[in-house]
C-alpha cells in the first residue's frame, strides 16, 4: 500500500522516499523542509483509531495536502501523467495565485499552487 503510494508521489511531485516500514503500513517521503508521512489504514486500527478510509471514486475527504511551486501547469501535467486524476486545471485566482487540484490514487485531494505573493498575502 505505501510502497505503491510512495512510487506515485515520487513520480507525480519528484518527492523523495526517506523510510518505509517492512509491513508496508507506514512511509515517509522527504519533502526539503518537512517529512510527509503515510500509513495505510490498518495502521489506523492497529492504534486503536476508528477512520473513515479513502476513497478514488467518492467524495474527498475534508482536508488536502498542498505543494507550492512556480511551475504549477508542468506539476500539474506531471502528476496527472503518473496517475493522478484532475479536479481542476491551474486556473490564476483574484490575488494573483495559480491553483489547481488532483485526486492521487487513494483519492486524497492534492492542492499544487504557486507561491502567495507578499501583496496577495497582506490584501
Amino acid at each position: 500500500m505505501c510502497l505503491t503510494r510512495l512510487h506515485s508521489m515520487n513520480a507525480a511531485f519528484g518527492l523523495t522516499r526517506r523510510f518505509i516500514h517492512e509491513s508496508d503500513l507506514y512511509a515517509e517521503m522527504d519533502t526539503g523542509g518537512t517529512v510527509l508521512a503515510f500509513a495505510g489504514n490498518e495502521a489506523a486500527e492497529m492504534n486503536g483509531l476508528a477512520i473513515q478510509p479513502n476513497d478514488p471514486v467518492g467524495l474527498a475527504a475534508g482536508w488536502e495536502i498542498c505543494f507550492v511551486t512556480e511551475d504549477v501547469s508542468g506539476a500539474f501535467e506531471r502528476a496527472v501523467t503518473a496517475g493522478c486524476t484532475p479536479v481542476s486545471k491551474p486556473s490564476e485566482k483574484p490575488w494573483g495565485q495559480t491553483v489547481s487540484y488532483l485526486r492521487d490514487l487513494n483519492g486524497c485531494l492534492v492542492e499544487i499552487a504557486s507561491p502567495i505573493t507578499p501583496s496577495a498575502q497582506n490584501g
